[in-house]
C-alpha cells in the first residue's frame, strides 16, 4: 500500500469516527505535511481524489519520434563511419541520444568502440 493510499484510508476512518487520530498524527504516520493531509481530505469530500498520477503511462513529450529513430538507424547502417563522426554529421541530436538509439538496435559492438 502506498503512502497516499494509507493516508486516504486513515482520513476516511477519521471522518467516519472510527479513530481518534488527529490530522497532524496522520501526517506524522504517513510522512506527509499536515496541509497536504487537509488537501487530501478536501479532495475526498469533493470526490475528486486520484491515487494515480495524471501522466502515468503517457509517452514523454520530448521523446524521440519513432520515424526519426528509424531514420537514424537506416542512415547509420548505410554509413561506414564511427559513431562520433556520424553524430557530428547528423548534428540534430546529442551523442548520447544517437548512441542509445543504435545500442537498442544492436548496431554497436562494445569491443569495437573501446
Amino acid at each position: 500500500m502506498s503512502r497516499k493510499e494509507e493516508a486516504v484510508k486513515l482520513i476516511n476512518k477519521k471522518m467516519d469516527g472510527q479513530t481518534f487520530m488527529s490530522y497532524e498524527e496522520i501526517a506524522t504516520v504517513t510522512g506527509y505535511h499536515p496541509k497536504y493531509i487537509l488537501r487530501l481530505k478536501k479532495e475526498i469530500l469533493e470526490h475528486s481524489i486520484s491515487l494515480e498520477h495524471g501522466n502515468k503511462n503517457r509517452k514523454p513529450i520530448n521523446a524521440l519520434p519513432e520515424k526519426e529513430r528509424q531514420y537514424i538507424i537506416d542512415l547509420y547502417r548505410r554509413s561506414n563511419v564511427s559513431i562520433r563522426k556520424f553524430c557530428k554529421f547528423y548534428g540534430k541530436r546529442s551523442y548520447s541520444c544517437i548512441y542509445n538509439v543504435l545500442k537498442e538496435a544492436n548496431l554497436i559492438d562494445k569491443n569495437k568502440e573501446m
